[in-house]
């Protein structure tokens, strides 16, 4: 116990020394939002990376589905490695940079309105944020309390609350600055901690031909009746484990708080050096989670997913790791937990504060008054998130946790059609983007209150969410062509960056010779 305290006062204390060290970064809305867009690649791709993969993903989906698809859920793990991270950073990542910094806009909503000329999108848009990022940031305490039950017999309430308040302190401290470099710390944390629990957990299983060979024996007809099926390539289920694929990876191009750690990019060599950072650091976390939680059935003796629910998978397959690993587990957690959170409210600070207060309820706002603001949402949007976890816990209400995949459905599925094509196509119109946020966020909720009345496959909040992103990606092109076209002049000069001409050196671009 002493070891397992000792290791957090330590992680603590240096989170927080981080953020009041990053003070000076911080004192404008550029450096407390962005970081004076001056942040290195590695620093940004650890940002990107651990931003993407919270308690969430390691407790809750990663016991989920590596019960229901076996060893296939490393399928997951990959697509957010090669779609969510290395897709991304090639297609979103240089164009998001140049143009954001050229329509000067710090958050998705104002980009929205510079790109399209439009100020009711820019409204629209940071009120669809607002309401699904709150729940979200509620669900990724709920990882946290079998893993703490387990570690420290200590009350749920307690650990949120100190979790949410040390990370406020280092958010509202050193703004995006002071994210960033916390998350490269917690970032190598993870890398390290995720790869000697998939080692301790599978010796514990015999290594892992062993551990293999017992999966390839596990039967549950309720999920399939042919052998081995746990252990096989694309496991019982394919076209679900499609949907999670698609839901956990091209998703991240329409999330807000990932797209903008593109626009603190500091150079072209961060983009270059941060595609390759980003992509290896999502195999081994994202990989190594599902994979782990593909052998979760090897545990199924002391798991009862009926009493307990997937929650119970993983801590239970870590329960009885040495008492040094529980404590590496529980940083690693509480690392991946408080990246994505920290993320998650200056993302929803920056948006309300930018997007809907600024210019429409305060009319004269100035940097500094823009900063405080900032910092004193900060302050709402983790007390908010803390009393409806807390709430979620005591009370077993499950909507929350299932709201989190409604969430990112509809933000996904609102955003990444009108941003992607916002970036390439100067023919995507207003109308289009209104339809594309529309469309998902109205498919979303329906699935959350009326979700029998979906067709069978549409049912899961999963699939929902990847449908609307697939749709959406439709939508926007074909009402685009049935729609008034945009204003030419907006158009013209939100495209006119990527035409300006700059020098770099030879090593970089092959120029022409000239000849005599």
């Amino acid at each position: 116990m002493g070891i397992k305290i000792g290791m957090l006062v330590v992680f603590f204390a240096v989170m927080v020394g981080i953020g009041f060290y990053c003070r000076k970064n911080s004192t404008d809305v550029n450096g407390f939002v962005l970081g004076g867009r001056s942040v290195g690649p590695w620093v940004t791709a650890f940002a990107y990376g651990t931003s993407y993969f919270s308690a969430v993903v390691f407790v809750g989906y990663a016991g989920q589905f590596g019960w229901k698809y076996g060893v296939a859920a490393t399928w997951a793990g990959i697509g957010n490695a090669l779609i969510g991270s290395l897709m991304a950073w090639s297609i979103l990542g240089r164009r998001t940079r140049i143009m954001t910094q050229h329509l000067d806009s710090a958050t998705m909503p104002q980009f929205f309105e510079a790109r399209f000329g439009s100020s009711t999108l820019k409204i629209a848009a940071s009120v669809v944020t607002f309401i699904f990022l709150i729940p979200y940031t509620a669900s990724l305490y709920n990882g946290l309390s079998r893993l703490f039950g387990m570690a420290f017999k200590i009350d749920y309430s307690i650990c949120v609350v100190v979790m949410a308040v040390l990370t406020g302190i280092y958010v509202i401290a050193g703004g995006y600055m002071a994210t960033a470099i916390n998350d490269f710390i917690q970032g190598i944390i993870m890398l390290f901690g995720i790869c000697a629990v998939v080692v301790a957990v599978l010796n514990s299983q015999g290594g892992f031909l062993t551990a293999l060979d017992s999966m390839g024996r596990v039967v549950d007809e309720t999920a399939s009746t042919t052998p081995g099926v746990f252990a096989s390539f694309f496991g019982p289920d394919p076209v679900n484990l499609l949907g999670v694929v698609l839901l956990t990876s091209l998703g991240t191009w329409g999330l807000p708080q990932m797209v903008q750690k593109f626009y603190a990019i500091r150079s072209e060599k961060s983009i270059s050096t941060g595609t390759i950072v980003s992509t290896v650091f999502a195999f081994v976390i994202a990989g190594g989670c599902y994979f782990l939680g593909g052998f979760g059935r090897l545990f199924s003796d002391k798991i009862d997913i009926a009493a307990n629910g997937y929650d119970s998978v993983v801590p239970t397959m870590l329960s009885g790791l040495p008492d040094i690993l529980i404590a590496v587990v529980v940083i690693l957690v509480l690392s991946a937990s408080m990246s994505t959170l920290s993320s998650l409210v200056l993302t929803s600070s920056s948006t309300l504060t930018l997007d809907l207060l600024k210019g429409h309820f305060v009319k004269n706002m100035d940097e500094k008054k823009q900063v405080f603001v900032m910092r004193c949402l900060i302050v709402v949007f983790v007390a908010i998130s803390v009393v409806i976890a807390i709430i979620q816990y005591r009370s077993n209400v499950t909507f929350i946790a299932q709201l989190m995949g409604v969430s990112w459905g509809a933000l996904a599925g609102a955003f990444l059609a009108p941003f992607l094509y916002g970036l390439y196509w100067k023919g995507a119109t207003k109308a289009a983007c209104w339809c594309s946020f529309i469309f998902s966020t109205v498919v979303m909720l329906a699935n959350m209150f009326v979700r029998s009345s979906f067709p069978a496959l549409l049912q899961s909040p999963i699939n929902a969410g990847a449908f609307c992103m697939i749709a959406g990606l439709i939508i926007v092109p074909v009402v685009s062509l049935f729609t008034p076209k945009p204003d030419r002049k907006v158009v013209e000069e939100a495209f006119a960056c990527y035409e300006e001409k700059v020098l770099v050196p030879q090593s970089s671009a092959l120029g022409e010779e000239i000849r005599n």
